[in-house]
């Protein structure tokens, strides 16, 4: 009986601190949401293929991290909200705002998207130029080292 009594109150005791530690390490931030606004195909063409333009809203949560990526073709940006670090290639990173813009040129290797703040969501406008016949508005890159050439 007092082995019974003492394991089941070593059980509630490691069940209790285990509780009290899953609530100390929270879930990492997750990636970025791409909201897909509008599609539309363009008289212009990039190199000689009919081409469209996609705009999209990225929001990234507080602390969320993007994985590196590449677009298919050049990527305007605009910050609407909070704060954004961009890497492009092997260019510094770069700290923006709301307000900020960038451009991405094609295939570039897009090392670093990051919300660093741990409290306030970042969203950004991004408007893709592709051929018509791109299905994915990115890939995802395996690079070892950040790199301008696709």
């Amino acid at each position: 009986m007092t082995r019974t009594l003492l394991a089941l109150a070593l059980g509630v005791v490691l069940g209790a601190a285990g509780v009290v530690l899953a609530g100390r390490f929270e879930p990492k931030p997750a990636g970025p949401t791409v909201t897909k606004l509008a599609e539309e195909h363009i008289a212009e063409t990039i190199d000689g293929e009919p081409a469209k333009v996609v705009v999209v809203e990225v929001a990234h949560g507080p602390g969320a991290v993007g994985s590196p990526h590449r677009h298919p073709g050049p990527v305007f940006g605009y910050v609407l909200e909070g704060e954004y670090e961009l890497n492009l290639g092997d260019q510094p990173t770069r700290s923006l705002k709301a307000g900020d813009t960038f451009y991405e040129p094609t295939g570039i290797l897009h090392g670093a998207s990051r919300n660093p703040s741990d409290k306030n969501p970042t969203r950004l406008l991004a408007v893709m130029l592709m051929s018509r016949d791109v299905t994915e508005l990115s890939k995802p890159a395996t690079d070892e080292k950040p790199s301008a050439q696709p």
